[in-house]
């Protein structure tokens, strides 16, 4: 690296962990770490890991720095899927059928990248990449496609969710799914021969810095309450039929009705006179009432 370009690399990186103190300290001040525990526990395991892997990179501990820097990605992948299912937790809050199916889909989506990542891990030759860096590598981007898709959920259904883009789950979202959607092209670029790999290190550590502003604003500042439109009917009636789905309601017994009718037909065989002409009754109703009437009659007999 030239001298220009090594001080820029050290500014960026260096403004990871300034940027991510001021972002726990805003949680802390406005107490939002109890709101969003996973995500402040992912914010201070970025300062640890910071705190670990900048030393040994300007020991010139190039072997050890290898490790301790994928180590901490992977950390980094694991804790990032994690924020994604705590900000759908708190999506949907108020709909708790809803909310525990987004858990189940969440943990097949976290089987599911982890088979790919051991998969490409395994199956990858052994002139290329180490399987660690692969199967970060594989995890990553499957999770960053996860916080791109993420945002743009939330974009389509926060009117039916009563989601408003001053929230701050909102704002933890666009922080995420931008730098995510950044870092996919600039990898696409990089495939494609498009950008250096100095440039897109460069790129991607000042998005990432940007993402950290995002949060930062948003924590900086109250979240409004939850809107009340008529648009959320819709999404309590998808609350009511997944309800109705996993727990179907029991159906009334007709028991009260066949006996009724039981002992009205047993007051008429015995000559009590009837107040008003009964109804006529179907033929499957009938047929129902006089089983029910000969066992009753057996019953009594017995007795």
């Amino acid at each position: 690296m030239s001298s220009p370009t090594n001080l820029a690399y050290n500014v960026l990186w260096f403004g990871h962990p300034v940027l991510q103190a001021t972002v726990a300290t805003a949680m802390l001040h406005r107490k939002l770490h109890r709101t969003f525990p996973v995500f402040f526990t992912y914010v201070m395991a970025q300062l640890v890991i910071f705190g670990v892997t900048y030393p040994i990179y300007r020991s010139g501990n190039y072997g050890l720095f290898f490790y301790a820097y994928w180590i901490g990605s992977a950390m980094s992948v694991l804790l990032g899927f994690k924020v994604i299912h705590e900000v759908f937790l708190d999506v949907f809050r108020p709909y708790h059928t809803l909310k525990d199916l987004g858990t189940v889909l969440f943990r097949w989506a976290g089987l599911v990248m982890l088979l790919v990542a051991i998969v490409v891990a395994i199956s990858s030759p052994s002139g290329q990449q180490s399987p660690l860096i692969q199967a970060t590598l594989t995890t990553q981007r499957c999770v960053r496609m996860i916080q791109c898709g993420l945002v743009l959920f939330l974009l389509v259904f926060s009117r039916y969710l009563g989601i408003s883009w001053k929230q701050h789950s909102f704002g933890i979202s666009l922080g995420f799914g931008g730098f995510a959607s950044i870092e996919l092209a600039l990898v696409a670029f990089r495939v494609g021969g498009f950008v250096s790999q100095q440039n897109l290190d460069l790129l991607n550590m000042g998005a990432y810095n940007v993402a950290i502003l995002v949060w930062f604003a948003y924590f900086m500042r109250k979240s409004p309450a939850r809107e009340a439109s008529t648009t959320l009917f819709q999404s309590q009636r998808w609350e009511q039929s997944l309800t109705d789905i996993t727990h179907p309601a029991t159906p009334d017994s007709l028991i009260p009705l066949f006996e009724s009718m039981v002992d009205r037909a047993l007051s008429r065989t015995n000559g009590a006179p009837a107040a008003m002409a009964e109804p006529e009754l179907p033929p499957s109703a009938k047929a129902k009432a006089f089983a029910a009437g000969f066992g009753s009659r057996e019953l009594r007999s017995k007795t």
